[in-house]
């Protein structure tokens, strides 16, 4: 396995690289400071030709109505994952073992101009998805998932969403802009990508300007406010959702806000009251089962972080999402 895992940090030969499987590079291999800042140290990739999951960038922050500084969120995610290692050891998951696993960098688009860097990102995904990778992708502000959907929807059809948010981005155009990290699902029921009566809200808190949470009902989504998740185990309602969606395809997209500040404070619209770290693993792992087809983990600001706590979750909440994908192994 060294001999593989020396290969494949020289690129020597794609022929193999099919063969065996990707592996993160150990901290005995490279201490922890060290190397490049790829996700989890894993290989990096200018293709998914040979991937079955792919970790993706999208450094976008121009889609932000309060603080920005989201661009820089892929980068710091990479930075934070370094800690992450090969097994859950809670669940017994072994995703190195079980897919061709690399980073394939970040996507390109005009950051000057937000409608025309969707239809970039979109363009992007089309190629990445192609042939049945599944991206996990690191944000980077919520609109960015609107483009992703037009892909994902290209390619499966209508997905069940489970989406994990303070708010319900739901909210329509904004000084005229439909295409704002505030909208990707309005625009998404608008254009017919979303399985409505599949999908589900989980986390959603704060003041608004009346009752926010009519519009997702009111659509078919199954809201869960966050003061209906205090104190509780998030494991009852995740077999609630799973027996909703059954075997359709479904896009889950992570909004670290959703997080009370106190776990993740380097985000653009924080709302205190929030879901604990341990509540959001419960949900991601109540995923498992579902016919995962993409992820995100967005809303990473740097800039207002502390301590890195922000990017730690996110990397390793990602971790999370790759352990419960279709097909993983586990211990026997």
């Amino acid at each position: 396995m060294a001999f593989l895992q020396n290969i494949f940090k020289r690129g020597i030969s794609t022929t193999l690289r099919s063969q065996a499987f990707n592996q993160p590079t150990t901290s005995k291999e490279m201490l922890r400071a060290g190397g490049i800042a790829s996700m989890y140290r894993l290989p990096i990739h200018k293709n998914t030709e040979d991937l079955d999951v792919c970790f993706v960038g999208i450094p976008l922050d121009v889609g932000a109505s309060n603080r920005t500084g989201t661009r820089f969120g892929p980068r710091a995610i990479r930075t934070e994952s370094v800690m992450v290692r090969s097994i859950n050891n809670d669940t017994g998951a072994r995703p190195f073992e079980s897919f061709q696993v690399g980073d394939v960098g970040d996507v390109s688009f005009n950051q000057y101009n937000l409608e025309e860097a969707c239809g970039q990102i979109k363009v992007q995904y089309d190629e990445l998805i192609k042939n049945g990778c599944i991206p996990l992708t690191m944000g980077g502000d919520h609109t960015l998932t609107y483009p992703i959907l037009q892909a994902i929807h290209e390619k499966y059809g209508k997905v069940c969403l489970v989406h994990i948010d303070a708010h319900t981005d739901l909210y329509g155009p904004f000084y005229g802009s439909k295409i704002w990290h505030g909208n990707p699902f309005g625009n998404a029921v608008q254009e017919g990508l979303l399985d409505c009566n599949r999908t589900v809200q989980i986390g959603l808190r704060g003041s608004g300007y009346g009752d926010d949470y009519d519009v997702p009902r009111n659509l078919g989504f199954r809201v869960v406010p966050a003061k209906d998740c205090w104190w509780k185990s998030m494991t009852p309602l995740m077999e609630e959702v799973r027996e909703m969606i059954g075997d359709r395809p479904v896009y889950l997209s992570f909004d670290i806000d959703s997080l009370d500040p106190a776990y993740a404070p380097g985000t653009g619209t924080p709302e205190i009251g929030g879901l604990t770290s341990v509540q959001a693993i419960e949900i991601i792992r109540g995923c498992k089962g579902l016919n995962i087809v993409g992820a995100d983990c967005v809303e990473v600001s740097p800039p207002y972080d502390v301590g890195g706590m922000t990017s730690i979750h996110a990397a390793n909440l990602l971790f999370e999402m790759l352990c419960i994908l279709p097909g993983v192994k586990h211990n026997e």
